[in-house]
């Protein structure tokens, strides 16, 4: 495993990291130590980033953390996080870190995010007197958490602004072979900060290796899986210190871990020839973060996005109903039952038209 400073913290972290929000449903609902032994087998192979959250896992991901921490192999950094439509202020965050501490058995949490900042109006808000960070700002000084960072879904551009205000030591973002082309300007004002960069969804939430033809261009080892090669296309840039793909399973764990053994360095020539093979269209698939559930209809919105992806890769509006029918076991009728509330895309971290594509699903 490589190992690379996650900015002027002075800390030296695994350039895989894991995520600890796709842990399985049938093994946790029987038992934690099933999930916690998987946590164990990513640190005895080497992995020392641990990034968890309130609500993971129907809220369990922070209990199995704490359960994998009680006997760990080797030293470890823990990453978790308090929301702004959770804790709404100081108060809030206090209770969430001291809730936080609790469920994994720690006295102290490494990196302490801001977490899901959508836009620079939520991020003031966060940063406002009397708001989260500064409930924060005052666990650090009494010694419960080290390091203030956010998680964040919003622009480049805006990302650049967030961090020139200096307030943060380290950022979470999308990052990916499927957006690179969209989401530079973030990686590189964090960088030239001095921030570390932790990237989420390095698998395109699963699209990139469910399309094997279509990204066999990240391919630069043939006897990496795809998989590997889209954590290495990660890991190989200078501006990222952590390469962040949820696991559940220890043969997960096995196969994400040698993407952080070796891989190159990434170069802008590589870069701009790969940006050449993408369409723009792609910076807007779906990365079924789920964020949107909950719809007052019952639509079951993340599993259309997911359909409506297979019309972005395929132009092809079978690819739509035959997603649906064949993986989803649904068909496109109740997507018609939209009533356009907005309150999916009030949630969704990457401001896609989910109204919008669900009437074309609706009318194909």
């Amino acid at each position: 495993m490589q190992y690379k400073e996650y900015g002027k913290t002075g800390k030296k972290v695994s350039v895989i990291g894991f995520g600890g929000m796709r842990f399985r449903k049938e093994d946790y609902s029987k038992s934690m130590e099933k999930c916690a032994a998987v946590v164990r087998r990513a640190s005895e192979l080497g992995v020392n980033y641990f990034d968890t959250a309130p609500n993971y896992c129907d809220d369990k991901s922070e209990e199995i953390m704490g359960e994998a921490f009680k006997d760990m192999p080797n030293p470890f950094y823990v990453s978790t996080k308090s929301a702004i439509w959770s804790e709404k202020n100081a108060d809030d965050v206090r209770r969430r870190i001291e809730k936080s501490l609790k469920r994994m058995g720690l006295e102290k949490i490494t990196f302490f995010n801001m977490w899901c900042i959508l836009n620079l109006e939520q991020y003031r808000k966060v940063m406002a007197p009397g708001g989260p960070y500064e409930g924060a700002l005052k666990a650090k000084e009494e010694g419960l958490i080290e390091h203030i960072v956010f998680s964040t879904h919003c622009n480049g551009e805006d990302i650049e602004t967030i961090v020139n205000e200096g307030y943060f030591e380290g950022v979470t973002l999308g990052y990916n072979a499927t957006n690179f082309a969209f989401r530079q300007r973030g990686i590189k004002a964090a960088y030239e900060k001095g921030l570390g960069v932790v990237t989420m969804n390095p698998l395109g939430g699963g699209i990139i290796p469910q399309n094997p033809e279509f990204y066999s261009f990240i391919k630069e080892n043939e006897n990496d899986s795809l998989v590997q090669a889209a954590l290495k296309f990660n890991a190989s840039h200078k501006e990222i210190t952590v390469v962040l793909p949820g696991m559940g399973t220890i043969e997960e764990v096995e196969e994400n871990v040698k993407a952080g053994e070796n891989f190159g360095e990434m170069t802008e020539e590589k870069l701009n020839k790969m940006a050449k093979m993408l369409n723009e269209s792609l910076d807007a698939l779906c990365t079924g973060c789920q964020y949107c559930k909950g719809c007052p209809k019952d639509i079951e919105i993340p599993k259309y996005m997911d359909a409506y992806n297979m019309y972005i890769l395929n132009k092809e509006n079978t690819a739509i109903s035959d997603r649906l029918k064949w993986h989803w076991g649904m068909n496109k009728e109740k997507a018609a039952e939209c009533i356009e509330c907005g309150k999916c895309e009030a949630q969704c971290t990457q401001h896609l038209p989910i109204i919008e594509r669900l009437k074309y699903i609706a009318n194909i």
